[in-house]
């Protein structure tokens, strides 16, 4: 038997997360302008408080130059604020402003209604399907 990309389970995955990231990042364009690394810098932000740039890129899955570019452009757009680390002068931590938070509020109420959206298109394998992320994704 040869080889099938199709159905190899690393490529699955990773198409169904790229369909899934575009279907929801039109929403959050739509609703405020926000790119991909944008919307991840963001969402890091509203529920982690301030962090540096180096945090967020190992949480985000995002180049630390895509973080910085990212979040100059929220910086320049009132949604976030920089400010030096209190303890090493080499890093820039992160922090929404009121602004945006406010705007997190908005879009958080649209993620949350996207989830909803793709657990009802999954039906009773909606929870199995978050079982089965949690354990490869957890070990």
């Amino acid at each position: 038997m040869s080889f099938q990309l199709d159905e190899f389970l690393p490529y699955r995955l990773s198409v169904a997360a790229a369909q899934i990231s575009r279907r929801f990042a039109a929403r959050y364009a739509q609703e405020a302008g926000l790119t991909i690394p944008e919307w991840r810098v963001l969402a890091h932000l509203d529920h982690s408080g301030a962090v540096s740039v180096r945090d967020i890129h190992a949480r985000v899955n995002l180049d630390k130059s895509m973080v910085s570019r990212a979040a100059t452009r929220l910086e320049q757009a009132g949604l976030l604020r920089k400010d030096g680390h209190r303890t090493d002068r080499r890093l820039i931590v992160l922090e929404l402003t009121d602004e945006g938070r406010d705007l997190m509020l908005r879009l958080g109420r649209i993620a949350t209604q996207f989830q909803d959206e793709l657990l009802a298109e999954l039906g009773k394998d909606g929870p199995a399907l978050r079982r089965a992320l949690a354990q490869l994704s957890d070990g």
